[in-house]
């Protein structure tokens, strides 16, 4: 008994022994620090002010109409391009039209206000709405912006001149038509950077 009374006491002491180095090895000192980070989305907001730039009645061959409307940035990044989206619908109420009311209705972009006779870009609807948004942001916005774009918080003034072009020839099947306009202002960001 004896015999097995030490051996019984050798493993314990064995055992002691190795949880004490196994534990040792465990045993340091440490810091630990907690950061709090956060992402937040920038925003992009393009505004037209106003909504209805154009609504005019009893338009004659060689009748014109300036009307203004801003683009406004309201939102937290810089715009680097605006482009523009164009479609129209004609009520042709006699149904005797041959030809596109919208080509004959000339969209002249114009600098401002004060300088009404300096044109930017010259098309009309029809064409307008067959070009590309790189055309219209080249031709259309890109004068009036130039390389800095839209920045955040800031607006710029454009004047928009209607013509019904008379052509010198009979335009009769127009008469008692009406061209409904719809337009989208597209805004894209400046590419990202480093923060």
């Amino acid at each position: 008994m004896e015999i097995k009374k030490k051996l019984g006491m050798g493993i314990m002491t064995a055992l002691l022994g190795l949880a004490l180095i196994t534990g040792g090895t465990f045993a340091y000192f440490s810091s630990t620090q907690t950061t709090n980070n956060t992402f937040a989305a920038g925003t992009l907001d393009l505004a037209v002010n106003p909504t209805t730039i154009v609504e005019v009645d009893n338009l004659a061959p060689g009748d014109s109409v300036i009307r203004s409307f801003e683009l406004s940035n309201n939102g937290s990044l810089d715009i680097e391009k605006v482009t523009l989206e164009t479609d129209y619908r004609i009520i042709d109420v006699k149904g005797d039209n041959t030809e596109d009311f919208a080509a004959h209705i000339e969209v002249e972009f114009l600098y401002n206000a004060d300088k009404l006779d300096e044109v930017i870009y010259q098309t009309t609807l029809a064409d307008l709405q067959d070009m590309t948004p790189e055309a219209i942001n080249q031709h259309i916005f890109y004068p009036a912006f130039g390389e800095k774009g839209l920045p955040a918080g800031s607006l710029d003034d454009f004047v928009v001149k209607f013509n019904f072009v008379d052509n010198g020839e009979d335009q009769n099947q127009f008469q008692g038509d009406s061209l409904e306009l719809e337009w989208s202002f597209i805004a894209t960001q400046n590419p990202g950077d480093e923060k």
